[in-house]
């Protein structure tokens, strides 16, 4: 399966200044018209019960996986899509840890997932070694302390894809693992 994390940072690797900041505090239009595009592309997007309390609604086109630790329904392993979903997109919330997840979507015949944030999802998809590619905003801020991207995993090393200017000041990395 694809596996796509999506990110928005500063140029010191945060995705937030704070806890709860909205990306688009401080994020291109540019980035947002990647991230709307992409995650379109994929048509799953998976983000933590925190990203998506930060955005609070489903994303037209898209079906939104949320992680989180509550107890939901493990048969079917997804609970219900959310009823305010419809055709302008679905939420569902699951407490699968990552493997399990992906797994129960492949199941589904789902062949590529948006991992969509924040750091503790990214650091679960890591840790266990189950993304492919990276597409990584750099915008031009430095916040000095904030949210990192990730952490808790070995190192891992990248391979460059695709280095595309998204405007006069903001940079798409794009790398495969």
């Amino acid at each position: 399966m694809n596996v796509w994390l999506i990110a928005a940072m500063s140029a010191d690797g945060k995705i937030a200044q704070a806890e709860g900041q909205s990306s688009l505090d401080w994020t291109s239009k540019e980035d947002t018209r990647f991230f709307i595009d992409k995650t379109k592309e994929a048509g799953v997007v998976i983000m933590g019960r925190k990203t998506f309390d930060t955005i609070g609604k489903p994303l037209k086109g898209r079906r939104i996986v949320v992680v989180t630790r509550a107890s939901v329904p493990r048969q079917p392993p997804l609970a219900p899509p959310w009823e305010g979903g419809g055709s302008d997109g679905t939420i569902e919330y699951s407490n699968l840890p990552p493997r399990e997840l992906l797994s129960h979507l492949a199941s589904q015949g789902v062949t590529t997932v948006a991992i969509a944030g924040g750091s503790s999802i990214y650091s679960q998809f890591l840790c266990e070694g189950l993304v492919t590619d990276l597409y990584l905003t750099i915008e031009p801020h430095l916040f000095g302390s904030g949210v990192p991207l990730a952490s808790g995993f070995d190192r891992l090393d990248l391979h460059l894809q695709e280095v595309r200017q998204l405007n006069a000041q903001a940079v798409l990395l794009h790398y495969k693992t």
